[in-house]
């Protein structure tokens, strides 16, 4: 009888485990399409995935705060994503109550840098356009899928962002 109650605990524990796991990561949403080293999405129906040599991950903790930063470019385009008060696998909300996540998405004009062209999610008078889920963060790897809608603030145009997922190496500093 002793060894049935300990065995019973045991497949408790065991269960409680899986159960809590389980709840993180659905929580932080699938680990998404990019392959190792990139950043991939849909702008505007139009699939673009970062160069590996160009996309990093870098987290920074100061003042009991940890941001993280995922940055991914192409020769014609770039995204980037900023978490302040990044606490791991989660989802992270863009909203106008909150700035203190943000994403963007450049069109590089290669010719002429400094007319760039930049799209911010989020922006003012927002509300939620997006968020960037986190389902991986482990041996110095960063995993997850993002969507927004992102605002030029020069001429007012909106860029959609889809499908977007990351799977990069974590700088921590």
């Amino acid at each position: 009888m002793k060894n049935l109650k300990q065995i019973m605990l045991l497949l408790m524990t065991v269960t409680m485990v899986s159960l809590t796991s389980c709840s993180k990561d659905d929580d932080g949403g699938g680990g998404g399409s990019a392959g190792e080293g990139t950043i991939t999405a849909k702008v505007n129906g139009t699939q673009i995935t970062t160069l590996e040599i160009t996309s990093v991950a870098n987290t920074v903790t100061g003042g009991g705060q940890t941001t993280l930063t995922l940055q991914g470019n192409t020769s014609s385009a770039a995204f980037n994503m900023i978490i302040f008060g990044y606490e791991g696998v989660g989802t992270y909300e863009l909203s106008d109550n909150n700035v203190f996540i943000s994403a963007s998405y450049t069109e590089v004009n290669i010719n002429d840098p400094l007319n760039s062209q930049i799209w911010n999610a989020p922006f003012q008078d927002s509300g939620v356009v997006g968020e960037i889920k986190v389902s991986e963060d482990a041996d110095g790897k960063v995993k997850g899928t993002f969507r927004f809608n992102a605002k030029n603030t020069e001429d007012g145009s909106m860029r959609n962002i889809t499908d977007g997922s990351f799977n990069l190496d974590v700088t921590e500093n």
